[in-house]
């Protein structure tokens, strides 16, 4: 099985590059430093139409697949940026999508527009502190009041919540034990993020810095009727929808920075002498790194695999999980053995690899666990029974 892109897939890709290029490592390594938004890049992004690659062009998208937004999300990472440049746009490709395949056509026509131009930024609000994988545990509720709802809760680990001008929002609207299903009585909201009505706490972490994580609380949130996704009682359907496409961009984006880690390694394996030789004439170095390709080029194909099924409307279930999970296991060896190939040096920041291996744990956690896709698999596909 080959990678092949088309001729305006690798002018995608060439383009991307080409932009990257002005924001390398020291940029980014300003930024993990400083932890300011890399506004910049955004902009850059944004002016080039690439923030609405997934969405339609009725509303002013490009109208392209999961395909083009790998190629744009992995080249992006590989530039040296990593998670903290691909999650400043990351939300942008999937998180709209229930809007795209559920939402109005007036409410494509008013929400999706600004996200493509770059004017409005979103967050997404599903986990919550009691309810991580288990979607049907949240209790963030919305209460009706006439042509409104009025939401209270709390949500966790929501990135970009400080920089947000808009919030998805899954809220349990029907109570739990009035619900055959867990998952039932949910619903999806796409509102303001309201600060009198909605307090955002940052999160410190060990990585991505420029890239806030948050906790949000919400108290009193009043919301419009026309601000919900759909029918009442049936959010978490249309979260789905999204589900696939994420941990195929996720897959994506950390083959790409596992490659940006192995050229780290190589290049230094080639200049680094020591006993006047360079030590990437020893085996001990060149191995490890010829593993670490092979991984990351076998994760790449399952990843475009996916891609490609979804494109075509396939079911891609298993590969799309697949993809996530080999790209997290394979970019976070990779890291860690461009670490341990520059010694001492690789603990250094000016190094950079020590960046990408803090950086490489986000796939590894994020948006689902490597033990929930293992189940996954197990059951979906080997048809062995539920352990959980």
């Amino acid at each position: 099985m080959t990678i092949r892109f088309n001729d305006d897939q690798k002018a995608l890709k060439s383009a991307a590059a080409k932009l990257c290029e002005k924001f390398g490592d020291d940029y980014w390594l300003a930024r993990d430093n400083d932890g300011e938004w890399p506004n910049e890049f955004v902009s850059k992004i944004a002016e080039s139409g690439w923030l609405g690659i997934c969405m339609p062009e009725s509303v002013g998208g490009s109208g392209l697949g999961v395909t083009e937004a790998a190629i744009l999300m992995q080249t992006i990472a590989e530039s040296g940026g990593g998670f903290s440049a691909a999650s400043s746009i990351h939300i942008n490709l999937f998180g709209p999508q229930p809007i795209v395949q559920y939402g109005t056509i007036e409410q494509r026509e008013r929400m999706l527009p600004g996200l493509i131009q770059g004017s409005e930024r979103m967050c997404f609000g599903v986990t919550e502190p009691n309810a991580g994988l288990d979607t049907g545990a949240i209790e963030t509720r919305a209460e009706r009041d006439g042509n409104h709802y009025i939401i209270f809760g709390q949500k966790i680990w929501t990135s970009t919540a400080r920089e947000a001008d808009k919030i998805l929002l899954l809220v349990r609207t029907t109570p739990r034990d009035k619900v055959k299903k867990s998952t039932d009585g949910l619903s999806l909201f796409y509102t303001s993020m309201d600060s009198k009505n909605i307090d955002v706490q940052e999160i410190p972490k060990m990585g991505r810095k420029a890239i806030d994580s948050n906790s949000v609380f919400i108290d009193g949130l009043r919301v419009s009727k026309n601000d919900r996704i759909g029918e009442e009682g049936s959010g978490f359907k249309y979260l789905l929808h999204g589900l696939n496409p994420e941990r195929i961009l996720i897959g994506a984006e950390a083959v790409g920075i596992g490659f940006a880690a192995l050229k780290k390694a190589v290049d230094y394996a080639r200049d680094r002498h020591v006993f006047g030789r360079p030590i990437g004439k020893n085996q001990g170095i060149q191995h490890p790194l010829a593993e670490v390709w092979m991984k990351l080029e076998a994760a790449n194909l399952m990843v475009f695999e996916a891609a490609r099924l979804f494109d075509n409307g396939n079911q891609c279930g298993a590969e799309s999980n697949a993809a996530k999970y080999l790209g997290a296991e394979a970019s976070h060896e990779a890291c860690e053995r461009a670490v341990l190939t520059h010694g001492g040096m690789g603990y250094a920041k000016e190094y950079h690899v020590e960046r990408y291996l803090r950086e490489s744990y986000i796939a590894r956690i994020a948006p689902v666990s490597s033990e929930m896709i293992l189940n996954y698999i197990s059951e979906r596909v080997l048809n062995l029974p539920r352990s959980y």
